[in-house]
C-alpha cells in the first residue's frame, strides 16, 4: 500500500513530458531477468476463465514469462513484422536527450527503455573510446592557429633580442 502511494507522489511530481512518455510507454520489469539475462519465470495462481474450460477445477499455479514488451522499443528503429519494412524510431535522438535529462534531473532514468543516450551508454562509450580529441594522447600535439603554432619561437628571439639590448644601445651611440 505505501509503495503505491510513493509511486502516485513520484508520478504527481514528474514533468508531463515523462508522464506522457511513460503513460505511452509504461516501463518493463527488469529485475526478473536471472544472472544470465534470460527472462525469468514466475510462479502465480491467479488464472482466467480462458485458462481453463472448468471453472470449477481448483486453481493451479500457472507460469508466466516476463520479457520484454510486444511494443518496439521507441528509441530504436524497428521492422514491421508483416511487410518487413523497416521503420525509423518514435524519438528523435534529440527528443531522445531531453527525456534522458529529465528522466536523470527525476530521478526515474533507469525506467526509460534502453537508448544511445542514456548515461550508461555514454559512460560506457567514454571508457571504450575515451575523449576521441586530437592531440590529447601520448605524442600527439593540437594543431591550433598558426599564430599558436609559433608562439614559443617569436617568444625565443624576442627574449635573444632583450638580452642582446644593452650591446646594440652602446654599438648606436658610439
Amino acid at each position: 500500500m505505501t509503495a503505491q502511494i510513493d509511486y502516485v507522489r513520484l508520478a504527481q511530481t514528474l514533468p508531463p513530458r515523462l508522464l506522457r512518455f511513460f503513460a505511452r510507454y509504461p516501463p518493463t520489469v527488469r529485475s526478473a531477468t536471472n544472472q544470465q539475462g534470460a527472462p525469468a519465470a514466475i510462479e502465480t495462481s491467479s488464472t482466467t476463465p480462458f485458462d481453463s474450460p472448468d471453472a470449477n477445477q481448483p486453481e493451479s499455479p500457472m507460469k508466466i514469462l516476463l520479457a520484454p514488451s510486444d511494443s518496439p522499443n521507441p528509441f530504436k528503429p524497428h521492422k514491421h513484422p508483416e511487410t518487413g519494412r523497416w521503420h525509423d524510431p518514435v524519438y528523435s535522438l534529440r527528443r531522445q536527450a531531453d527525456l534522458v535529462k529529465m528522466a536523470k534531473a527525476n530521478g526515474v532514468e533507469e525506467l526509460l527503455p534502453y537508448t544511445i543516450k542514456g548515461s550508461d551508454e555514454a559512460r560506457k562509450r567514454r571508457e571504450d573510446h575515451g575523449l576521441r580529441i586530437k592531440g590529447t594522447g601520448v605524442g600527439q600535439r593540437v594543431k591550433g592557429k598558426a599564430w599558436e603554432r609559433t608562439m614559443k619561437s617569436r617568444l625565443a628571439q624576442r627574449k635573444q633580442a632583450m638580452l642582446g639590448m644593452p650591446a646594440m644601445v652602446q654599438q648606436w651611440k658610439q
